[in-house]
């Protein structure tokens, strides 16, 4: 299937979610995903089957934190990946009025904004597995309720591609896909080969690339932000990662015009052996990651890079309930429903 057709047959969805009410995002979900469908989402709503559980799991609770919901699409692409199998990502956030808890994360009676890397696979136009990262601990700072270490990186709510174009993307993108790829084998050079150089940084990013990472990590800018705020600490708590095609882990791939995505459920393993990364301590354990991306190149190089990890899966492995802790903090606050007055 072309790549437009794949993203027509989820326009409707995207339309119904843009004003997001029950009734009707119910109607569309129930006609675009299979009753037998995979639904993988991050942790804790964890794995679902067919449209009924995603609706009562995932969009009903949000949707009573959130009664004004809104759906922001920032990028959606689609093609073939090269096993066959038929994709959409998209990248957005979803934003409302926070007035009641979700997941017992306290409402702050504001617009609130909770970023999205979702992904959808086709077969007979229809949805038939989904894997999707909401960034739960964006909205828990918003809240003043991440109850973890504070991130290194920049916070703010993710912005869309500068060049405007996310929801206009086209075209081929083999050579966008083989940079990507390119530079995801220099970047696993270090640190077995201990000199930073052996990545090769310069020929891959734009000298003002943005690493728009998940909340927990934040946000760099240029190689220095990228270093600073994330690789030098994650590399240091986990020096042996590995991608993609390794026992049971993979990764579906799309390029198409200046962009590439991927996702996997897992796509990286690696060992807790030392100190450093998100103030997690060196349990010697090995953890599975889900970390799905995208990418958008300008002249040849890689100028934005969005990222969303389940970190509170990761954190999950190693025995930590970040949102149990959470709760801890909450009984000393209101985690009741906000009535705002109208204003008239």
């Amino acid at each position: 299937m072309s790549a437009s057709d794949l993203k027509a047959q989820l326009s409707r969805f995207r339309k119904a979610a843009e004003t997001a009410e029950a009734t009707t995002l119910e109607a569309e979900l129930n006609a675009l995903v299979s009753a037998d469908a995979q639904l993988h989402f991050c942790h804790p709503l964890g794995s679902m089957t067919g449209p009924g559980e995603l609706m009562d799991n995932c969009y009903l609770p949000l949707l009573a934190a959130m009664p004004d919901l809104e759906r922001r699409d920032m990028i959606v692409m689609a093609g073939t990946t090269p096993e066959g199998d038929d994709w959409v990502g998209t990248m957005g956030n979803y934003m409302g009025t926070f007035l009641a808890p979700f997941l017992d994360i306290p409402p702050t009676g504001h617009l609130a904004h909770m970023r999205y890397h979702e992904f959808f696979r086709f077969a007979d136009g229809k949805v038939v597995e989904i894997q999707a990262i909401w960034d739960i601990p964006e909205l828990m700072m918003q809240a003043r309720a991440w109850p973890m270490s504070p991130q290194l990186g920049a916070y703010l709510c993710t912005p869309a591609p500068m060049s405007g174009d996310g929801l206009h993307v086209q075209g081929d993108g083999q050579d966008g896909y083989q940079h990507v790829i390119n530079m995801l084998d220099d970047l696993c050079k270090y640190p077995a080969d201990p000199d930073p150089a052996v990545m090769r940084l310069e020929a891959y990013w734009h000298p003002r690339f943005n690493w728009y990472g998940p909340a927990g990590i934040g946000t760099g800018r240029g190689i220095s932000g990228f270093r600073n705020w994330h690789q030098i600490p994650f590399l240091r708590a986990m020096p042996d990662r590995k991608l993609d095609e390794t026992g049971d882990l993979f990764s579906h791939w799309i390029g198409e015009g200046d962009y590439v995505c991927e996702t996997g459920w897992p796509n990286m393993r690696l060992t807790l052996s030392d100190d450093g990364w998100m103030g997690i301590a060196p349990a010697g354990k090995e953890v599975l990651l889900r970390s799905l991306d995208f990418w958008r190149l300008e002249r040849g190089l890689i100028r934005e890079n969005w990222v969303l990890v389940d970190l509170l899966d990761l954190y999950s492995q190693v025995g930590v309930d970040v949102l149990g802790r959470m709760r801890e903090f909450n009984k000393a606050r209101s985690v009741s429903p906000i009535d705002v007055p109208t204003g008239f």
